[in-house]
């Protein structure tokens, strides 16, 4: 292919990141990785010898604190965010500022306030923001979108959604800086994100209140209650971490070891935390019920400290009934191991048993089951392979799958909602959240 590559920077060099290097690396005849940056030096050396290693041009690297200077000096077309989620707004706007596209992780941001200063700022710019929703791209979440918008069952009138995390991948964002709702804005706006995003595409509507509850109930704390806790502080160098199920062995996964492990003399970063340890401030347990601008309703729920790992939902509607169950893991083997041994405890390479069930049940017939194919586990159900394509290959996007920064704002907004809610004990309008 001729012609000048893509020039792309990436700010935040964690696991998330690895996806977009090597995206990057593997499409070098057309994009190009100039620059890395994050606040700990190992982890941007990590993802820069990589680079080298597939015999791509090196990156220059910065710390994030010298971000404008990146910008001045390796001139990217795309800024690539990756990093902790409360700081996205700092790159996305330094960018929109220089009119380059953004593409970024979600959530787009943690506040209100950060994203209506998003937003401005990209109807002020010639860049746009893209955000990674990259459920939207599993095939069987692509056909439930197929079906609802050919009429399958009519005008949807309620949805159901219950979504359960297993206790290896639920438990990890209790011993990381996600356990901090300054950081993530918890798990109703981190995780439910996309959650809340796929239920604002397939109704194709927006969420305008939501009524929640929440409460960290398992973890935290509580393990003391429930005898969970070991009494450990963190997991590497305790004794009483050895046979440890909510443990997560670092040294036994290279990537881990090297991205976090190898990296905490830098900055003092501990990725495997006790997941009992005091310090928690998100919740484990939450439910909403958010209305939506179409007249729909949803009733949603997250558990975090589930025995398997998957979700249901479900759309009411004029002409019938849709149902998807899908079984991610049936259960949790914290002994399963990977390739060259390597455990996959507090992964998303999980091993078990995994399946899924789409029925259509319409008024007055049998229902019937529709397939969609192999279910793919990896990789977000197939939906990271099939992003990328779109972000990086221009690949058709038939179903309207590209997220932008408005559809960001709105799956922020039921999370932000539903965390005020539990908060002040009402209702609260999303148009109040971000006075508009």
């Amino acid at each position: 292919m001729s012609g000048t590559p893509h020039r792309y920077a990436l700010v935040g060099t964690g696991a998330r990141a690895t996806m977009y290097v090597n995206a990057l690396v593997e499409r070098r005849d057309k994009a190009q990785l100039v620059a890395l940056a994050d606040t700990n030096p190992h982890r941007i050396g990590v993802h820069a010898a990589a680079v080298e290693a597939a015999q791509a041009p090196a990156p220059a690297v910065y710390d994030a604190a010298d971000f404008e200077k990146l910008l001045d000096e390796t001139r990217p077309d795309t800024v690539i965010v990756t990093c902790v989620d409360a700081h996205h707004h700092e790159y996305i706007l330094a960018a929109l500022a220089r009119d380059l596209d953004v593409i970024c992780e979600k959530p787009l941001t943690t506040t209100a306030e950060h994203a209506a200063e998003i937003l401005a700022a990209e109807e002020r710019s010639a860049g746009t923001v893209a955000v990674t929703f990259n459920y939207r791209y599993n095939p069987l979440h692509e056909k439930v979108a197929d079906l609802l918008r050919d009429g399958a069952v009519g005008e949807i009138i309620s949805v159901g959604f219950d979504w359960l995390l297993d206790t290896r991948h639920g438990a990890d964002y209790f011993r990381r800086w996600h356990r901090l709702a300054d950081s993530s804005g918890g798990l109703l706006v981190h995780k439910s994100g996309h959650h809340f995003d796929l239920v604002n595409w397939w109704l194709d509507a927006a969420p305008i209140q939501a009524f929640a509850k929440g409460k960290l109930a398992f973890y935290g704390e509580n393990g003391k209650h429930t005898g969970h806790d070991r009494g450990y502080d963190r997991v590497t160098g305790s004794s009483l971490a050895a046979d440890d199920p909510f443990a997560l062995h670092m040294e036994e996964n290279e990537q881990l070891k090297s991205l976090y492990l190898d990296a905490e003399s830098e900055d003092g970063y501990i990725r495997d935390q006790n997941v009992f340890a005091p310090g928690v401030t998100i919740y484990d347990d939450m439910m909403a019920l958010v209305d939506y601008d179409s007249g729909a309703t949803l009733s949603y729920r997250l558990t975090a400290y589930s025995p398997w790992e998957g979700y249901r939902v479900h759309f009411n509607g004029t002409q019938g009934r849709l149902e998807l169950l899908v079984v991610e893991n049936d259960h949790v083997n914290p002994a399963q191991k990977g390739p060259n041994g390597a455990s996959l405890h507090g992964t998303h390479e999980a091993a078990e048993e995994g399946w899924y069930e789409l029925t259509l049940h319409p008024f007055w017939t049998k229902p019937s089951k529709i397939d969609v194919g192999e279910y793919q586990r990896k990789g977000h159900g197939g939906g990271d392979v099939r992003m990328l394509g779109v972000l990086f290959d221009g690949d058709t996007d038939p179903h309207q799958r590209s997220a932008t920064a408005r559809d960001g704002v709105n799956a922020l907004a039921a999370g932000l909602a539903s965390n005020a809610s539990i908060a002040t004990g009402r209702p609260v309008n999303v148009a109040d959240l971000f006075n508009q």
